[in-house]
């Protein structure tokens, strides 16, 4: 809960405008402008809404300038972990607590049970160019989800959500496994019911008739950990897409679509293929790590440092150490090399040294490590965006469900400073 503890004032015109000003549990305020409009006719005004709080929050905490991220207050470091569990930790966020072991076993049956496609769904794919857009494909595909699930279109219980989440969080993976045997001009593999998530989809992306993938534990767990890792942060441009559209009292699945489409951005889901071709340009050119940080620093040269510095860390992004590690200890035990891997390495080690990237706080995002560990499983780089969508629906049910039940929550209709024409009479056509 946020805490009324204190007043601001805004001196305007000069008239004194009191301004209540809410303290969160981590010491964060924000002062309320709520009623500055319809009680004064003023607005704020935060391009970006860099600066705005548009909600009251208790599923995911960031604190950029420490290096902070926790789930429902559990430290992102806590998930790192033997064995992780992505269904878990999709459960903490949804349900707003770690669940306990009856409760998981059913949620993770229902995934089970929701894993096939419903047979009219899965007959679109034939009707889709094999080299569409694999981001296009899944937004689509969810949000078409409404027209075989409308039971789910409107609910006002938990018990629902859960039923509903359950399907949007099995399906998503068929959908991705689909899309990509469609480009490859491969024939579908349905779940295997005994496998458990991770590696069901992976069953399903590599797996060939009557030759079935053998799924490693050491990559099992490694895409557990990218799921987890993406699962949610915080009021980023998908998680607020979301909310916009729910706002409206639209469906989860046409809200999670438009999540999907928001992600869908190079300056957002898009980043870690920007680094993939980042890396790649730098190993085939023969680049010297130095070489690359004095282009990034020079404001003529076209080249472009991808995967360092983040829109609200300024520190080590927390997650990017998580994948560093990880990196480390999948390719230490299954006796894997990538040149790529010893570009960014060589990369960050100079980086970090750097007064010109220390002084401003340009550390690895998550972004940095990610493509190489889904490269490291086989993913194709045209699928590393869906990946990140996958492993961010969880999130993104939560903040629909927040949004969705919040108290006199109302549609999102933000204000603008218009700076068009004064009024302008029409003109005949004849006299213009």
């Amino acid at each position: 809960m946020s805490n009324l503890q204190d007043k601001a004032k805004l001196l305007i015109d000069g008239k004194e405008i009191d301004l209540n000003v809410y303290t969160g549990v981590e010491g964060e305020r924000a002062v309320d402008v709520t009623s500055l409009h319809k009680d004064h006719g003023l607005t704020t005004y935060d391009p970006s809404l860099g600066n705005t709080a548009i909600c009251r929050s208790s599923i995911t905490y960031i604190d950029g300038e420490r290096g902070v991220l926790r789930y429902r207050g559990i430290p992102i470091e806590q998930f790192d972990r033997p064995n992780p569990n992505f269904i878990e930790v999709a459960w903490a966020l949804i349900f707003g607590r770690l669940p306990d072991k009856d409760e998981l076993a059913q949620f993770s049956d229902m995934l089970t049970e929701h894993e096939l496609l419903h047979e009219g769904l899965r007959s679109q794919f034939q009707s889709l160019p094999v080299d569409a857009p694999p981001m296009a494909i899944l937004s689509a595909m969810i949000g078409m989800m409404s027209c075989y699930h409308k039971e789910f279109l409107f609910f006002e219980d938990e018990a629902t959500l859960m039923e509903a989440a359950a399907r949007v969080i099995s399906k998503v993976r068929t959908i991705a496994a689909f899309t990509h045997r469609r480009a490859s001009g491969l024939p579908f593999i349905y779940p295997d019911p005994s496998l458990r998530y991770c590696a069901n989809f992976l069953h399903m992306m590599f797996s060939i008739p009557y030759r079935q993938y053998e799924v490693a534990p050491e990559i099992e767990d490694a895409l557990n950990l990218v799921f987890i890792l993406h699962a949610d942060h915080e009021q980023n441009c998908s998680a607020n897409a979301v909310r916009v559209v729910c706002s409206a009292q639209a469906n989860l699945f046409a809200s999670c679509s438009a999540g999907v489409n928001a992600l869908w951005g190079p300056l957002h889901g898009g980043a870690n293929v920007k680094v993939m071709e980042m890396l790649e340009r730098i190993h085939k050119g023969g680049m010297r790590p130095e070489d690359c940080l004095e282009a990034a620093k020079d404001k003529t040269n076209p080249f472009r440092l991808f995967g360092f510095g983040h829109r609200v860390y300024r520190n080590y992004d927390p997650r990017a150490k998580i994948l560093k590690t990880a990196c480390d200890r999948v390719f230490d035990k299954l006796k894997l090399s990538d040149p790529l891997l010893d570009v960014a390495r060589k990369l960050e080690e100079k980086a970090l040294k750097d007064p010109y990237f220390v002084d401003r706080k340009l550390y690895p995002n998550v972004d940095f490590y990610s493509g190489i560990l889904l490269r490291a499983m086989g993913i194709p780089t045209d699928m590393f965006t869906v990946m990140f969508a996958i492993g961010r629906l969880p999130g993104w049910i939560a903040q629909w469900k927040e949004q969705h039940f919040a108290e006199g929550a109302k549609i999102m209709r933000p204000r603008q400073l218009y700076v068009g024409n004064p009024k302008t009479d029409y003109i005949e056509m004849e006299m213009r």
